[in-house]
C-alpha cells in the first residue's frame, strides 16, 4: 500500500495592516499621551501644593478647583446660578461670532473681488484694526450700557478682522486659470464669485472661524470683566476681587469646555462643507 505524504504545515502569511487599523492605533496612542500629559501636569500641581512647593493662595489647588466647581453646580455662584452665567456668555459670544463672521465674509469677498473698494477702504480697516480692543470695550459699555449689547459689539469687533483678513486673502488666492476659463465660458461676475471664488476661499474662511470663536469668547468675557451684571467674566472678576484663586481657575475651566464644544461643532460643519477635499495620508 503506497504511503501518503502529509505536506508540512506552512506558516500563515503575515496580515498586512490596513490604513484603518493604523489610524485607530495612532488615535489610541494620541489619546493615551494626552491623558498622560494631563495626569502629569495636574498631579504635579497637586503634589506641589501638598508638599509646600506651590502657594495655593496664588496658584490654587486642583482638588480645591474641583470642590469649587461642585459647589457652583450644586449651590450656585455668588452672582447667581452657574448655568445662567454660562448661558449669558455663550449668548453674547455666539451672537457676536455670527454677526462678525457674516460681516467679515461679506466684506472680505467684496473687497477681494473689487480692487477699487479695496484701495478705498483698506486704510480705514487697518486703522480700525490697530485700535486696542480694551479701549473699544470701554467705549461700547459707555455707549450701549452694561447689558448684552456692549459685549456682543466687542465680540463682533474681535471676530470681524480675523474673518475678513482670511476671506480677503482667500479670494485673492483663487485660481486665476479657473477664473479665466469661467470668463471664456461667459460666466457673469456673480456666477464666477459663487462657483469659483467662494469655494476657493472656503478653506481660508473656515480656518478663520476656528480661531475667531475663541476671540468672540474673549470679547464677551473682557466686556463682562469691564462692566456687567452677569456672565462668566463677572464671575472671574468677583473671584479675583475676593482673592479666590480656585474660583478663577474653575471659571477658566468652564470657559475652556465651552470653547472645546464650539470647536467640535465647527469641525463637524467644516467636514460637511469640505467633503470634496481629497483625504490626506496619515504618516507615523
Amino acid at each position: 500500500m503506497a504511503e501518503t505524504t502529509i505536506p508540512a504545515a506552512t506558516a500563515p502569511e503575515p496580515k498586512l495592516e490596513t490604513m484603518v487599523e493604523r489610524m485607530r492605533r495612532r488615535a489610541r496612542l494620541v489619546l493615551a499621551l494626552r491623558l498622560a500629559v494631563l495626569v502629569f501636569l495636574i498631579g504635579g500641581w497637586e503634589l506641589g501644593v501638598r508638599f509646600g512647593w506651590i502657594d495655593p493662595f496664588f496658584f490654587g489647588q486642583p482638588s480645591g478647583i474641583v470642590d469649587k466647581l461642585i459647589d457652583w453646580f450644586q449651590n450656585g455662584t455668588s452672582i447667581g446660578p452657574l448655568w445662567k452665567q454660562i448661558w449669558v456668555t455663550i449668548y453674547e459670544a455666539g451672537a457676536g461670532f455670527l454677526i462678525g463672521a457674516v460681516m467679515g465674509i461679506l466684506c472680505g469677498i467684496a473687497l477681494g473681488r473689487n480692487q477699487l473698494l479695496s484701495d478705498v477702504f483698506s486704510i480705514y480697516i487697518k486703522v480700525a484694526n490697530s485700535i486696542p480692543r480694551v479701549v473699544l470695550g470701554s467705549i461700547f459699555i459707555v455707549a450701549l450700557g452694561l447689558g448684552a449689547a456692549s459685549k456682543i459689539a466687542l465680540a463682533v469687533v474681535m471676530v470681524f478682522f480675523v474673518v475678513f483678513a482670511n476671506a480677503f486673502q482667500g479670494v485673492r488666492e483663487a485660481d486665476k486659470n479657473l477664473i479665466a476659463n469661467a470668463r471664456i465660458l461667459g460666466a457673469s461676475n456673480w456666477q464666477m464669485t459663487r462657483a469659483v471664488v467662494i469655494p476657493s476661499a472656503l478653506s481660508w474662511i473656515l480656518a478663520s472661524l476656528h480661531v475667531s470663536f475663541g476671540f468672540a469668547l474673549v470679547g464677551a468675557i473682557v466686556g463682562e470683566f469691564l462692566g456687567a451684571r452677569e456672565g462668566m467674566g463677572l464671575l472671574i472678576a468677583t473671584a479675583q476681587g475676593s482673592f479666590d484663586s480656585n474660583g478663577v481657575f474653575a471659571a477658566m475651566i468652564v470657559i475652556a469646555v465651552v470653547a472645546l464644544i464650539a470647536e467640535w461643532i465647527l469641525t463637524m460643519i467644516e467636514d460637511r462643507l469640505l467633503t470634496w477635499r481629497p483625504e490626506t495620508n496619515v504618516h507615523e
